[in-house]
């Protein structure tokens, strides 16, 4: 599979990650519903052996369950071998599994040593602040983020993280925090459906050597070919995407729409949607990688084609045109 180099990292990553977010499993607030460790495994050891490199992860996923799984993923894999481990931190849980934000520095520490824990791994590949500030029930503001980079500054400093990164920040962020230590990557959101970061972040990061790993390029499975009304009313109840706007009415009429769109696309090139919407991403030379989520291996058959595909100039513009 094609690679590229991630930012001033030096990893020369696959253009599609494996994200496990949805490994986390049920009963927590961003929870895809219940997911089975072994099928999660699989679609680990299954995206490897299709010559993915890289794996996405956050302590916050399952309230540190996806760390879990994927270190009992790579347990009987030689280190030589072994894919790139990515994490994140920031979120916070308590006893009750209540999620807040903490960009402290005792409590970034406290987060560090427990993935470390968790993944069974003496550094951290690539180390995120995975929100610069968060509330389920919305604010916008982003006190201490120059302290908190600055203690990841120290935590690659001391050798238990290789590279640092940022999630969801936007450019005044970045331009805060870049001058006190270099910024390896950015983790956005981005798809055909939300196209916002194209304006400023992206130029932004290509000029300041800022690796690109975009987020839910599906738009969180929507863009994958197998959603369906009926499929999304009998979600579990724990599902986060049951409350997303682009799930709903008025919204999903037309998102549906553009799915049947990118399936003739992709009809005629031998592809399934889900290439041809992940595809779409990877075309902007910016993107360095997308990160795409799987709960079994047959998902990662579905998907995996779109890192070696280009779509046409004319197939791009039909695109645009929904």
């Amino acid at each position: 599979m094609e690679t590229r180099l991630l930012g001033n990292t030096g990893f020369d990553i696959t253009a599609i990650g494996l994200g496990a977010w949805a490994m986390g499993g049920g009963g927590w607030l961003f929870a895809w519903g219940p997911q089975d460790d072994r099928e999660s495994i699989d679609a680990i050891h299954h995206s490897l052996d299709r010559g993915i490199n890289w794996i996405d992860t956050a302590a916050a996923y399952g309230l540190g369950h996806s760390e879990e799984v994927v270190a009992r993923a790579l347990s009987d894999i030689p280190r030589s071998q072994r894919p790139l481990v990515f994490t994140k931190c920031s979120l916070v849980w308590d006893e009750k599994g209540n999620i807040s934000h903490n960009l402290t520095p005792s409590s970034l520490r406290k987060e560090l040593e427990g993935s470390l824990r968790r993944l069974q791994v003496e550094a951290i590949d690539l180390y995120q602040i995975h929100w610069p500030s968060f509330s389920p029930t919305g604010g916008t503001e982003s006190p201490g983020l120059e302290e908190a980079w600055s203690t990841l500054a120290e935590m690659q400093r001391s050798g238990k993280v290789r590279y640092i990164g940022v999630s969801n920040f936007d450019v005044g962020q970045m331009e805060r925090i870049r001058p006190i230590a270099p910024i390896s990557s950015l983790q956005p959101p981005y798809s055909i459906l939300r196209r916002n970061i194209e304006t400023s972040i992206l130029p932004y990061c290509a000029s300041h050597n800022i690796g690109i790993i975009v987020y839910s390029p599906m738009e969180s499975g929507l863009l994958s070919g197998a959603m369906t009304r009926e499929r999304i009313t009998s979600m579990p109840e724990d599902d986060w995407r049951r409350r997303n706007p682009d799930f709903q009415e008025p919204k999903l009429s037309r998102n549906l729409k553009l799915v049947e769109t990118l399936r003739a696309i992709g009809a005629g090139r031998g592809r399934s949607p889900a290439e041809v919407a992940i595809a779409w991403t990877l075309r902007n030379p910016a993107v360095t990688a997308a990160i795409v989520g799987a709960r079994r291996p047959s998902q990662v058959d579905g998907f995996i084609g779109a890192a070696g595909f280009r779509l046409s100039q004319a197939e791009l513009e039909q695109i645009d045109q929904n």
